[in-house]
């Protein structure tokens, strides 16, 4: 497994290091892999092309891409015994991260990982193969696994995504009557399940792996790194811009259940603008994953 962050410029480097450190401290891991975009040295080199190197901002496919939309994706491998919640470590990990620089972190124990391995899972088999070690604590080690199915990976993904991206569809059709009717909170909540549901269907696409998670922040940040125009699309990179994305994430409890919550017409009919092009984006760059998939599988 590959140890080296040789292709980083400096300050990223330290990132990390300071970052598994944190990581260390706060859970006592088995394991800490990085993966993601900053794993990737042909990724990398296209982030860091135009812009700073040290701030992390440059130039992807023409267009400015934030630092802040590039998170360092982490996998912490917990050890057997560890008797606290994934999601309790997660949130504990990325909210000791927080000052640092922004990570997205998912946690799973050692037997874990090693039984999805062995199964041939492509997402886990994928990290086992392009994943960067940051940390090691050598008690057990990772399953080699099995070469994924990658013609099965493909067929249980396009019927995957097509599941989840049917129930996205009708609740934004939903939402869009609810809007014609002004019923401005009820969309906002089924705005918030149409862009929950094809979130999950993109995920499934790319990784055939589905975090248990309503939160949207999280799932809007896991598939970032897939396409530039999903993360472009809720940038968060303004004051208005992450005004308008925390009406769509409170839409799911705050809409339906408390008397405060307030979305205006204009607001709702942005919101249902953006989730409309969310569906058509998450289509297209799916339809190229299956296509890509069908290929490697061919041996293209």
């Amino acid at each position: 497994m590959n140890v080296s962050l040789g292709h980083l410029p400096a300050l990223k480097r330290q990132q990390v290091l300071t970052i598994t450190q944190i990581v260390r401290k706060a859970v006592n891991p088995e394991k800490i892999l990085l993966f993601g975009t900053y794993s990737d040295p042909g990724a990398c080199a296209g982030l860091f092309v135009g812009g700073d190197p040290g701030a992390g901002a440059g130039l992807v496919a023409g267009r400015q891409f934030p630092a802040e939309l590039v998170t360092y994706d982490l996998l912490v491998v917990t050890r057997q015994g560890d008797h606290r919640s994934d999601y309790e470590l997660q949130d504990v990990i990325e909210n000791r991260c927080r000052g640092c620089a922004p990570v997205t972190v998912l946690v799973h124990d050692i037997q874990y990982m090693n039984s999805r391995l062995a199964e041939g899972h492509y997402f886990f088999s994928m990290i086992r193969r392009e994943a960067i070690l940051l940390y090691d604590a050598g008690l057990i080690p990772l399953a080699q696994g099995i070469r994924p199915d990658l013609e099965q990976i493909r067929k249980v993904a396009e019927r995957d995504f097509e599941r989840w991206k049917l129930q996205a569809r009708a609740f934004f059709r939903s939402a869009v009557f609810n809007c014609q009717h002004k019923e401005w909170k009820i969309a906002a909540f089924l705005l918030h399940q149409s862009a929950e549901h094809i979130y999950q269907a993109i995920l499934l696409a790319f990784t055939g792996y589905k975090p248990t998670t309503h939160n949207l922040d999280k799932l809007r940040r896991y598939t970032n790194r897939f396409s530039i125009e999903l993360a472009l699309l809720f940038p968060r990179d303004s004051e208005e811009e992450d005004r308008l994305f925390r009406l769509l994430l409170q839409g799911y409890v705050d809409a339906r259940y408390k008397e405060d919550y307030s979305i205006s017409e204009e607001e709702a009919g942005i919101l249902t603008t953006r989730i409309d092009r969310l569906l058509s984006i998450a289509e297209r760059v799916c339809r190229n994953r299956f296509i890509s998939l069908e290929r490697m599988a061919a041996g293209r």
